[in-house]
């Protein structure tokens, strides 16, 4: 299955806005960077209609290196999720 880059959602923002390429890049890096510093400080970014990126904690745990079968702990870290709205589950489901 395909995947939609970068490039590709600037390419489709400069079609249908008919913005120029350096504005369409410079509105995608504003956007993401806007969502990259939220959740750097640890708070969630909520778009409505589409969904919600949130920061968990991972607690410290134990695993196992897979090259070697070593038992390791693993450090505490923080993860990002994503949850989808129910609006857009309806759209990728067809139920809409």
């Amino acid at each position: 299955m395909p995947t939609l880059t970068k490039a590709q959602i600037v390419s489709n923002i400069q079609r249908q806005f008919g913005f120029t390429r350096s504005r369409s890049i410079e509105l995608v890096e504003t956007l993401l960077e806007i969502v990259k510093s939220t959740l750097e400080r640890g708070e969630d970014v909520m778009i409505s209609g589409f969904g919600k990126f949130c920061v968990n904690e991972k607690k410290q745990r134990r695993g196992r290196n897979p090259a070697t079968g070593e038992d390791m702990m693993l450090a505490p870290r923080k993860v990002v999720t994503f949850k989808c709205s129910g609006k857009l589950r309806e759209k990728i489901n067809g139920s809409e």
